[in-house]
């Protein structure tokens, strides 16, 4: 009983859940998320909520010439010449203005949140009429994570071991119709084309990835534009 009250407490400080997520992502997801910025040819501002520790920085294409992150701590690691703005993003609102960025992007930050509806909403509210959004979260389809689903009644990614900080398991079919609900058009999902072959600790071979990328994906993105006005 004490570890559980202990867990349910941690569960609600959303510092310690950033924390423990240790403020970054894999390699192949922000190159997904670039893959997907690139195809778009968008420029102009980036806003990454739930930035972490700025690690997508570094994969942001040329053609975008502001980056913005948004988060619940300031990481040490944090560049310093980037600019940083604070929020809780389970209960406020990213101090900017509507329409802020020309794309919004949220790597493996969704998962971690109570309200991924109020989450999708206030993405939606930050991008300029006519830019992007973008979601990155774990994968629920992925063979990996349909075999443990069965084996252990878990996700591969929302075990004990990832409590409290994966916290919302969402299939994509979940973030379509978020997306809907928001308003977003253009919708479409990527695939992180990386993944752990089950019971052992390697990943898929390329080739094989892209030829079956939902079942060999460990995450996947859905991406969106608002309307123009």
């Amino acid at each position: 009983m004490r570890t559980l009250v202990a867990a349910a407490e941690n569960a609600l400080s959303v510092e310690a859940r950033a924390v423990q997520s240790g403020g970054t992502s894999a390699g192949p997801i922000y190159r997904m998320i670039e893959r997907r910025i690139r195809s778009l040819n968008v420029s102009g501002t980036l806003l990454d909520v739930g930035c972490g520790v700025g690690s997508f920085r570094p994969f942001a294409p040329d053609g975008i010439s502001r980056y913005v992150g948004a988060d619940v701590l300031h990481f040490e690691q944090f560049p310093d010449d980037a600019e940083f703005v604070k929020v809780d993003l389970d209960s406020g609102r990213v101090p900017l203005p509507d329409g802020f960025a020309d794309v919004v992007v949220a790597a493996e930050t969704i998962e971690h949140l109570e309200n991924p509806r109020a989450f999708v909403r206030e993405l939606t509210r930050l991008a300029r009429p006519g830019g992007w959004v973008m979601i990155t979260t774990p994968n629920q389809l992925s063979l990996l994570s349909k075999l443990t689903l069965l084996l252990r009644n878990e996700f591969s990614a929302f075990r004990a071991g990832s409590y409290p900080a994966h916290l919302t398991a969402l299939l994509e079919v979940d973030l379509r119709r978020i997306a809907a609900e928001c308003g977003l058009t253009d919708v479409s999902v990527d695939y992180s084309r990386s993944g752990r072959v089950v019971l052992t600790p390697w990943r898929y071979p390329n080739a094989l990835s892209r030829l079956f990328p939902q079942a060999c994906s460990d995450n996947f993105m859905i991406s969106a534009r608002t309307r123009s006005e």
